[in-house]
């Protein structure tokens, strides 16, 4: 072996002995604390019954004519864990023409809705169900606190319901049916920090 290889492998030699000696040297103490977490979402529950608290909420009138009116009183409860915003109505409807003549005429049309709560009117004038859409029917709704019966956590409200007489021929609605669903929409309150 020459001097420059014996050289060279007496300074990898020492380099590895220094690490050595330097990496037991370096002692410190040292502690781990760890946290326990859980983000959990809440949730949006309403709840519709009727004014006897049946679950069921059927809205059916048979044999009606023009000039007939309906009221019906809708309980909505906040049943979730998180206080509601609002809840919006929005009507999905289709019309059952029985004799096929009721062209551009549509059966909604002259179903007026009138709805107001105990305090206040939802829709200031009868509105025909056919224009219902996004309509604000309950704002801030709490939580349910064990009360049966807290106005904060429910809503009530009083849709009048009638059969349009526009004092015209309307004879093409008779036998027509109109099924309809009312759509409840509830949203949650702005996010805030926690």
């Amino acid at each position: 072996m020459n001097i420059k290889k014996k050289l060279a492998m007496g300074v990898v030699a020492a380099a590895l002995g220094i690490s050595l000696i330097s990496g037991g040297t370096f002692a410190y103490f040292s502690d781990v604390e760890v946290t326990n977490n859980t983000f959990a979402a809440g949730t949006l529950d309403i709840n519709l019954k009727t004014t006897d608290d049946r679950e069921e909420v059927n809205i059916s009138v048979d044999n009606m004519k023009p000039g007939d009116k309906k009221v019906h009183q809708i309980r909505i409860y906040n049943e979730g864990s998180l206080e509601i915003k609002d809840v919006k109505l929005n009507v999905d409807y289709s019309v059952n023409d029985a004799a096929g003549d009721n062209g551009d005429e549509d059966f909604a049309d002259h179903i007026l809705v009138h709805i107001m709560t105990n305090s206040r009117e939802v829709i200031t004038d009868w509105v025909p169900l056919s224009e219902i859409e996004d309509l604000v029917v309950a704002e801030d709704l709490k939580t349910k606190t064990g009360r049966p019966y807290q106005t904060t956590h429910r809503e009530v409200l009083i849709f009048n319901f009638r059969f349009h007489d526009n004092g015209e021929d309307q004879n093409i609605f008779q036998g027509d049916s109109l099924d309809f669903n009312l759509v409840f929409e509830a949203s949650q309150k702005d996010g805030e920090y926690r």
